[in-house]
């Protein structure tokens, strides 16, 4: 079983619409599962159809009750992805990729291989002296493609002065391949790396960006110990503990919490995974947030393993509009400025940081 993480481009609608009512929510989501067994699994469904009908002939009622349960959770545990991901929302997400110059910014279209050679597509966006200041490798989101963050990464560039590396997972916008969890960790790692192998670039001021779903990836990345000492500073914004957490979260179903984790295809752990994280780290978290509840940043935050962490709250954030909100750069500045000015800044160490509210 799995939950939706639904980000920016899934929640285009006002808040008045009928999506923002957790029952509607709920009702999309069961339909999505129906709609994911019919398209994606009517194969094995038939097949599965057809064997319960003769062990319940052959063994009776209880015997093909057990198989049916065991169907039903191998078919959901299948649809896993169908829940999770959403390349293809808003519309011609798969085809039409907003480049930075729409929004007055230059660039490079570059493509990259991910470790299993899945060919990636990206954007660079360089300042005019690119070797001179820290970059940003950008996580996003579980629907629509980079293009759609565009307004958010030219603050980023604006207020924080630093190139912006902006990849997308495989699957998504121009990408090759299809969403898994195992293939998002691979293309974190590959746009790394990529990182590393451009020469005009300073590379002991690489910062890792993630929110939302991109959030559980960042952390990932940077829990990996061979990235250790190559991240200078990670940010995560409104993301959760666990896809597992997010199911009980969203699904009115108290059986969910006493499901294996086993039972999740998509996991994206990033509670367990934090404790292992040793390099300057922002939390950023909207308390206004009405899909991801802010406790999670606090529970991911308090498990933090690194010495130099800050929680950075904002009180009227939401779960997509955070970044508009009056003072977020400002303060996302300072927040990098005092986790890590030993290795953005100035080479200082600094004291291990409480929480910082807006």
């Amino acid at each position: 079983m799995t939950c939706i993480n639904i980000d920016e481009e899934k929640l285009l609608s006002s808040s008045a619409s009928p999506e923002s009512n957790p029952d509607f929510l709920v009702i999309r989501i069961i339909g999505r599962i129906v709609l994911s067994v019919l398209k994606q699994c009517w194969a094995l469904s038939s097949t599965m159809f057809i064997t319960i009908c003769i062990f319940y002939w052959i063994f009776g009622g209880i015997s093909a009750f057990v198989l049916l349960c065991f169907s039903a959770a191998g078919i959901v545990y299948r649809a896993g992805d169908q829940l999770l991901y959403y390349p293809e929302i808003p519309p011609n997400s798969r085809i039409f990729v907003p480049a930075p110059n729409t929004v007055d910014l230059p660039f490079e279209n570059i493509f990259i291989k991910s470790m299993d050679s899945t060919k990636l597509h990206a954007y660079f966006i360089p300042q005019p002296q690119a070797n001179q200041c820290a970059t940003i490798l950008f996580f996003h989101g579980n629907a629509g493609n980079v293009g759609h963050r565009l307004p958010n990464v030219k603050g980023l560039y604006k207020h924080l002065q630093a190139n912006l590396l902006m990849v997308e997972y495989r699957g998504y916008g121009l990408s090759e391949g299809t969403p898994s969890e195992s293939g998002l960790y691979k293309d974190a790692q590959a746009a790394l790396n990529y990182l590393f192998n451009r020469d005009d670039i300073d590379h002991r001021r690489i910062i890792v960006f993630g929110r939302s779903l991109g959030g559980a990836v960042a952390i990932d990345l940077a829990s990996r110990t061979c990235n250790s000492d190559r991240i200078a500073c990670l940010l995560i914004e409104n993301s959760f503990t666990s896809i597992p957490d997010m199911a009980i979260q969203i699904l009115p179903w108290k059986g969910l919490r006493y499901l294996p984790i086993w039972f999740h295809k998509n996991k994206f752990q990033s509670k367990r995974k934090v404790t292992s994280i040793q390099c300057p780290a922002v939390f950023i978290s909207g308390l206004s947030d009405q899909l991801v509840p802010p406790t999670m940043m606090l529970d991911i935050y308090t498990h933090c393993g690194s010495e130099r962490k800050l929680l950075l709250q904002i009180p009227n954030g939401d779960h997509n509009g955070t970044w508009t909100r009056q003072g977020y750069y400002a303060q996302l500045e300072r927040s990098i400025h005092d986790v890590c000015s030993d290795r953005i800044l100035h080479q200082q160490q600094v004291q291990h940081l409480s929480v910082h509210t807006v």
